[in-house]
């Protein structure tokens, strides 16, 4: 089975990590602010040097005084953890230190973290943007015991292809990076503190993401890859989507960019709503977003365990037909409730993944798509608009993941929204395409046999 080698950037807080992550993956993916601890998860991302794919992992700045000295601070002391996880978890280690800063006291403390991991180790000079701090960065460096330090300036990218060259000498093994085809992307989405990290914990079984009670934790989007049987899914948490992030800062506003962006590259999107609230106004914007990029809707309620403690005799049924009358635009996408945090009827999702993912790919033959085209239009005949008929001629669907389907007709004009939903529905009677969003383009045609 597929595996890549890992290879996890670490260092103290504010050393540039994240710009060395973004440079050498080749976009911007993690966020890059001048404020220590803006990374507070792992980030994973697939890439690829001369034919050689690995995994590359940035972390949180290891800050071992917030152990030491701010053990009140539960964010600080799991982000330290978080980073000394992945880079025991690693194949190898590249160590960033501050070319413009010199050695500090943080860095020592780091080496001695990083030496008992016994993890190979690459000793990254960054910020070596001018000839003094490259040239000094031998005196200031070696003495932390990883080597000679490899000069290079994430910004502007100066020597990172000597870097990636040292890269995969050193990587163990030769794996073969695996194509987009390959794998189901599903992006965990939803407004912030609802449990979407703690669902991709309960997804993993162990405490890849960063779980805490305060609302936005979570800043960048997660990609992190599980091996089910015989699917392979890139599971995406993402920072939450406030309705005005702006207002919150620089980090929430690009954090909700970010959010947005991985529903844009994403196969399936799950939509998490807190059960004991409902749906509200922006988890409908959200869904919206989801349609409108035409991925895959799975809509789970979280904190079912919490939902049921405050009582409401209601079938799962009939909560599900509440949630699609506040969504009726996605009616086609499965309803489920869970806890994250319990686990209570998390078996419910994976089915629901694979079904949503098979439907994805669906195609209808070409004959039986008109046979069953024929026969709606035949029940149903369109109506007329200013006193001309619609009238269909032959329909294909030239494209799946998403599914397109093209009707030719006499004129596209005539075609109105309340027929065009008429035959979507026609369509998803007959075929599956639950959790799918359907694309019907009208093209006009001219002497051909029509449908009906």
């Amino acid at each position: 089975m597929f595996q890549p080698a890992t290879v996890a950037i670490v260092g103290r807080p504010n050393v540039g990590k994240s710009a060395l992550f973004n440079r050498l993956i080749g976009r911007r993916l993690a966020i890059v602010e001048p404020t220590a601890g803006v990374t507070r998860d792992r980030l994973y991302a697939l890439t690829e040097w001369r034919g050689r794919g690995f995994t590359l992992v940035d972390t949180a700045g290891i800050d071992p005084d917030a152990h030491r000295e701010r053990p009140e601070n539960e964010i600080a002391a799991a982000t330290s953890r978080q980073a000394e996880t992945a880079a025991q978890e690693a194949d190898l280690v590249l160590f960033v230190v501050d070319a413009n800063d010199g050695r500090r006291p943080l860095d020592e403390d780091v080496a001695r973290i990083l030496r008992a991991t016994r993890r190979p180790m690459l000793l990254v000079a960054n910020k070596a943007e001018s000839p003094g701090a490259a040239a000094s960065v031998h005196a200031e460096f070696s003495s932390l015991g990883f080597g000679e330090p490899i000069p290079v300036s994430a910004i502007h990218g100066e020597g990172t292809g000597d870097l990636l060259d040292r890269v995969v000498e050193l990587l163990p093994g030769r794996d073969e990076v695996p194509t987009d085809e390959a794998q189901i992307a599903v992006a965990i989405v939803g407004r912030p503190n609802v449990g979407k990290s703690s669902l991709l914990n309960a997804l993993l079984g162990e405490e890849r993401a960063l779980v805490s009670e305060v609302p936005g934790t979570t800043r960048d989007a997660i990609d992190t890859i599980l091996h089910r049987h015989d699917r392979t899914l890139r599971l995406i948490d993402t920072a939450g989507v406030r309705k005005k992030p702006e207002a919150h800062g620089a980090i929430e506003y690009y954090a909700a960019l970010r959010s947005i962006a991985a529903i844009s590259r994403c196969d399936i999107a799950l939509l998490l709503f807190d059960a004991t609230v409902g749906i509200t106004a922006q988890d409908r914007r959200l869904a919206g977003i989801v349609i409108e990029e035409r991925k895959g809707l799975i809509i789970i309620g979280n904190k079912w365990d919490l939902a049921r403690e405050q009582g409401g005799d209601f079938s799962l049924g009939e909560l599900s037909d509440t949630i699609h009358d506040l969504l009726p635009f996605a009616r086609f996408a499965p309803v489920t409730f869970l806890s994250a945090k319990t686990g209570r009827r998390l078996g419910s999702l994976m089915p629901l993944i694979d079904q949503v993912a098979l439907n994805l790919d669906r195609r209808v033959p070409t004959p039986l798509l008109n046979n069953i085209v024929r026969s709606a239009v035949l029940a149903h005949p369109p109506p007329s608009t200013s006193g001309k008929m619609l009238r269909l001629f032959y329909a294909s669907q030239p494209q799946a993941h998403p599914p397109l389907f093209i009707f030719h007709c006499n004129d596209p004009a005539l075609v109105q929204a309340s027929y065009e939903r008429f035959l979507e529905n026609e369509l998803r009677r007959h075929f599956d395409f639950t959790g799918v969003p359907l694309t019907l383009q009208f093209r006009p045609r001219r002497a051909e046999e029509a449908v009906a």
